[in-house]
C-alpha cells in the first residue's frame, strides 16, 4: 500500500517535537481518509503550531491564478494565516522565522516547473539557508510520474516564479527530490529532512497510486487536468484562452476568431503521439474572453504513455499562431510579478521556441492542415537532427537553429529544436538521478 509522507507519523513527529511550527500547505494535502495535514499538525503533540502559510491561491486554495494574497486569521482553525503570494514577498521575512523553529511543507504538485508550489519550497529554502530553522518536507507522488522528462532546462535569463532552478518543465522529481537537488545544487546550508513515500514508483502514473484526487488549485480539478498542463500552460503566454473560466480548464482552449472544424483537423493532421483533438466551443465565465462563446479544441490523450504533453502544447501554439496570424497575439503583460520578459518565454525557460515559432510563414487564409503535415514529413532525418559538434556540453543551453534560404519547411526547424531540447532533458535526468529517492 503507499503511504504519503503525511501517513508516516513516526517519522517526521520526532523532527518537529519541541518545536515551533509553520505549517505551509493546502487542502489537496490528505491522508488516504481525507484527513488534512491540518488535522494532524492541529493535535500539538508535543510541538506548537504557531502559523500557517500559504503559497499561490491561499492556505484553503481559494484563490485564482495570479491572484495576490494578503494575512488573514483564519476564522476556522484559530492560527494567523500568513501569504507568501504578495508582491515584493515570495519568500518567508526573517521576522517571520523568529518565531518559527521548524517549517513542515505538505502540499500535492503536479510535476510542471512552472507551477508555482515548488517555487514557494525553494524560496523557503532561500530564506531559512543558515539558520537554526528546519525544513520538514512531508513527500507526495508526481502526479506524471518520474520517468520521462520534457521541455528546456531553464535558462538562467529566464529565472521567475514559473522557473526558480535549472530543471526541465516536466522534471520528474516529487517534492521531496526537488528540495534535496535544490539545496544541494546550490549551496545552501539547510537543515532539511524529507519524509519519504512508501510504496511509490517512478513508474506510477496517479491513477497507478489508487488515490482519489483532490484539486490542488482551483484550475486543476482532476488528473487528466495534470496531464496536459505541461504543454497546454502555455496558451497563458498568448491570447488564446487556456480553458480557465469553464469546467475543464487546460483540456480546451480556443478564441472567438479561431474556427474549431479547422483547428481540429489542423492538429489532428500533425500526427502527434497518444492524442486526437476534438472540435468545441465554450463560454468562459470569468478570464479571457469571458461571456464570449469561443471555438477551439478539446485535448483528448488516448495514450497517456506515448502522449508528451509539452510538445503537443508548443504544437498547438504554433498551429494557432500559423493559422490566424493577424489575430494571435504573445501576452505582453506583466506576469508572475515579471514585466521585462515575454511570459512565454519565461513558461519555456528560453526565448528560442518563440522565436522559432515567430519564422513561420504567415497565410493568406485559414489552412486545412496539409501544409502542416507536409512540414513534419519534411523534417530532417534523424541523423541530421543529431546535435551539432559541441552542444549539450554540461552548462551549456541547447542549440536554436537558424533561418537560411533553402532550409526545410518551418515546422522542421520546430521539430528539430524539439528534439534537441529532449536530448537536453534527458541528459539532465541522468545528473538528477543522484537526487531520486525512489526505484523505477
Amino acid at each position: 500500500m503507499l503511504l504519503v509522507g503525511l501517513e508516516r507519523p513516526d517519522r517526521w513527529e520526532p523532527l518537529i517535537r519541541g518545536r515551533r511550527v509553520a505549517l505551509l500547505s493546502h487542502p489537496a494535502a490528505v491522508d488516504r481518509h481525507g484527513r488534512m495535514a491540518l488535522d494532524y499538525l492541529r493535535a500539538e503533540d508535543g510541538w506548537r503550531l504557531v502559523a500557517l502559510w500559504g503559497a499561490e491561491h491561499g492556505f484553503w486554495g481559494v484563490f485564482q491564478d495570479m491572484e495576490t494574497v494578503g494575512d488573514v486569521p483564519d476564522p476556522w482553525v484559530g492560527r494567523p494565516v500568513y501569504s507568501l503570494y504578495q508582491v515584493g514577498r515570495l519568500r518567508p521575512p526573517e521576522a517571520w522565522l523568529r518565531d518559527v523553529d521548524a517549517v513542515v511543507f505538505d502540499m500535492q504538485d503536479v510535476g510542471s516547473r512552472y507551477y508555482t508550489f515548488i517555487s514557494t519550497l525553494a524560496h523557503v529554502l532561500d530564506a531559512v539557508a543558515g539558520t537554526d530553522c528546519r525544513v520538514v518536507v512531508l513527500d507526495r507522488p508526481n502526479p506524471l510520474g518520474g520517468m520521462v522528462v520534457e521541455g528546456p532546462v531553464l535558462e538562467p535569463a529566464y529565472r521567475s516564479f514559473v522557473g526558480t532552478h535549472a530543471v526541465p518543465v516536466r522534471h520528474g522529481l516529487t517534492v521531496g527530490e526537488f528540495a534535496r537537488l535544490y539545496v544541494t545544487e546550490r549551496g545552501l546550508a539547510v537543515d532539511l529532512h524529507v519524509v519519504r513515500l512508501r510504496g511509490w514508483r517512478r513508474r506510477f502514473l496517479w491513477p497507478d497510486t489508487g488515490r482519489r484526487w483532490v484539486n490542488p488549485s482551483p484550475n486543476m480539478p482532476q488528473w487528466t487536468t495534470a496531464l496536459v498542463y505541461p504543454g497546454m500552460c502555455l496558451l497563458e503566454g498568448t491570447n488564446v484562452s487556456e480553458g480557465r473560466g469553464t469546467t475543464r480548464p487546460f483540456e480546451q482552449f480556443g478564441a472567438p476568431w479561431v474556427h474549431p472544424l479547422e483547428l481540429a483537423k489542423a492538429l489532428n493532421d500533425l500526427g502527434l503521439p497518444g492524442v486526437r483533438f476534438q472540435p468545441t466551443a465554450f463560454r468562459p465565465q470569468f478570464h479571457k474572453y469571458a461571456g464570449q462563446v469561443c471555438g477551439g479544441a478539446f485535448v483528448h490523450v488516448t495514450d497517456v504513455r506515448r502522449f508528451r504533453p509539452f510538445r503537443t502544447g508548443v504544437a498547438v501554439v504554433a498551429t494557432l499562431r500559423w493559422m490566424y496570424p493577424e489575430t494571435f497575439r504573445w501576452r505582453t503583460e506583466p506576469y508572475e510579478f515579471v514585466s521585462d520578459r515575454l511570459a512565454f518565454d519565461l513558461l519555456c525557460g528560453t526565448s528560442a521556441i518563440r522565436e522559432t515559432i515567430e519564422v513561420l510563414p504567415d497565410v493568406p487564409s485559414r489552412p486545412s492542415g496539409d501544409r502542416l503535415v507536409v512540414a513534419q514529413r519534411t523534417a530532417p532525418t534523424s541523423s541530421v537532427l543529431s546535435p551539432r559538434r559541441g552542444e549539450g556540453r554540461r552548462g551549456e543551453t541547447a542549440g536554436r537553429p537558424s533561418i537560411e534560404a533553402g532550409s526545410a519547411d518551418p515546422f522542421a526547424l520546430l521539430w528539430t529544436l524539439l528534439y534537441r531540447y529532449d536530448r537536453q532533458a534527458r541528459r539532465w535526468r541522468s545528473r538528477s538521478r543522484a537526487f531520486w529517492l525512489y526505484p523505477p
